[in-house]
């Protein structure tokens, strides 16, 4: 009798374990964020701001690549490569600046290439990085655009529109009556000044926050230049039953 429950006391011992060990590996090895900066002012202005992944390898060395990546190719913007380094990336923009200064040597115009990045959003199903990136090149005015990308917490993989939204149409019927609601703000203003009679489209990344899923137009994708950004958040309690994820 002594040596069964001695042995049941020996299994429990070590069933504990485990799940402390388990526990303990969990908190040693959590996804966090810190600031990362890089700037250069060799030649044209270039200040670099967003957050870098830590923690599970796996997950944070795919989180990082692909923001990097976008960084990267966003100062790249005239040649075929896909995936550069910063260092790269950096290099290429202030060697087409150089370039461009031989060129039109009675342009004062200094190029600008301008990102910052910040999580909006963070839940263990779901993680929400906003870029915005300004790049100014001697024209008219810079080109600015805001870019979502949504991870899986598990792996870092980002999620598709498919993998987080259920109904594809109910989900689009629902922006549109959030977008005519934000547009009628201005009685002057109508669809068909944004999208220009064409039919209304969803915006190319969706994005989250607290408060729920974020809906934004870049300048250019619809409407005119001076029209700027178009951005509303459609409450999670009006969204999520459509939406995939917690």
């Amino acid at each position: 009798m002594f040596n069964i429950f001695h042995y049941d006391l020996k299994k429990v011992v070590f069933l504990s374990f485990l799940i402390l060990l388990v526990i303990s590996c969990k908190k040693e090895f959590p996804l966090t964020f810190s600031e990362e900066i890089i700037t250069s002012e060799d030649h044209a202005i270039i200040e670099i701001v967003y957050p870098k992944a830590s923690g599970s390898e796996l997950v944070s060395n795919a989180i990082n690549k692909s923001i990097e990546n976008h960084i990267s190719n966003s100062l790249n913007f005239d040649e075929e490569e896909n995936s550069i380094s910063f260092k790269d990336a950096v290099n290429i923009f202030n060697s087409n600046y150089i370039k461009f200064t031989k060129e039109f040597p009675e342009s004062s115009q200094k190029w600008e290439a301008l990102v910052d990045g910040e999580v909006v959003y963070e839940s263990p199903d779901l993680i929400c990085i906003a870029i915005h990136t300004y790049i100014d090149t001697g024209g008219a005015h810079g080109n600015g655009s805001i870019t979502f990308f949504n991870f899986n917490p598990e792996n870092g993989l980002l999620f598709t529109d498919e993998d987080l939204i259920k109904d594809s149409n109910l989900f689009k019927e629902l922006v549109q009556k959030h977008f005519i609601k934000h547009i009628d703000k201005d009685d002057d203003k109508s669809l068909d000044n944004y999208f220009f009679e064409d039919d209304f489209q969803l915006p190319s990344t969706l994005g989250f926050s607290d408060e729920g899923v974020i809906i934004l137009y870049n300048t250019y994708q619809i409407a005119a230049y001076s029209e700027g950004i178009t951005e509303f958040t459609i409450p999670y309690n009006e969204v999520n039953s459509i939406l995939k994820i917690n």
